[in-house]
């Protein structure tokens, strides 16, 4: 139960203080900036991995859950309870925003600022650099360790930097799903779901390609 919880308050974290930057950027007209979000990003994710890596693995995304069992570093019957503990976290943490910032429309929904085919391309490719870099810093499914965290975080932060004002970088079908129910903008949502665990898949993929042959077996 603690791992299930971890995920639960790990993922309550990152969405509250990331999408609750982009909520008050929005309702203060840009007092805090688009750097300044990204910022926030990177800082959250890195201090959740410090948290919570050595108790749930610190994964907070149901793309990593999924690409860390298909890289059989992970239980595929952890997979749905794991999902399940992010995207309630997720869920939670849009409510407490939807009630702060009563006056906001978008609580850091996805929307892309460009068409849907070219924002699925770049949520890809940017999962994909995420899990790269996930599965070669991790220890088996554990984001653990001072490197991991910064290397994490530092990526999760470079991404939002360039690739936000385009896509909002979300890289995470929970993080997208939650402001997208709480403000009541599914459009896109299909893409924020399948770009991310398709790009990570492919994360793994590569990892088989370029590394030993037991690269992706628990414990390496």
């Amino acid at each position: 139960m603690k791992k299930y919880i971890s995920e639960f308050v790990g993922t309550f974290a990152l969405i509250f203080c990331g999408t609750g930057a982009m909520t008050i950027n929005e309702v203060t007209n840009g007092s805090i900036g688009h750097v300044g979000v990204a910022i926030t990003w990177g800082l959250i994710v890195m201090a959740m991995i410090y948290a919570f890596g050595e108790i749930s693995g610190a994964h907070f995304n149901p793309a990593v859950s999924i690409s860390f069992a298909y890289a059989k570093k992970f239980s595929w019957k952890e997979v749905p309870k794991y999902i399940l503990a992010q995207t309630l976290g997720a869920l939670a943490a849009s409510l407490l925003l939807f009630f702060l910032f009563p006056e906001s429309e978008f609580y850091g929904v996805t929307i892309p600022s460009t068409d849907a085919m070219r924002a699925f391309v770049l949520e890809l490719l940017l999962t994909f650099f995420l899990m790269v870099t996930i599965i070669n810093v991790s220890t088996g499914s554990k984001e653990v360790g001072v490197m991991a965290g910064i290397a994490i975080g530092g990526v999760v932060l470079l991404e939002a930097m360039f690739a936000g004002p385009i896509t909002k970088a979300s890289m995470n079908p929970a993080r997208s799903i939650a402001p997208a129910l709480v403000s009541g903008h599914l459009e896109h949502l299909w893409l924020y779901i399948l770009a991310p665990i398709i790009g990570a898949l492919l994360a793994v993929a590569t990892c088989k390609l370029v590394k030993d042959d037991n690269c992706c077996d628990e414990g390496c």
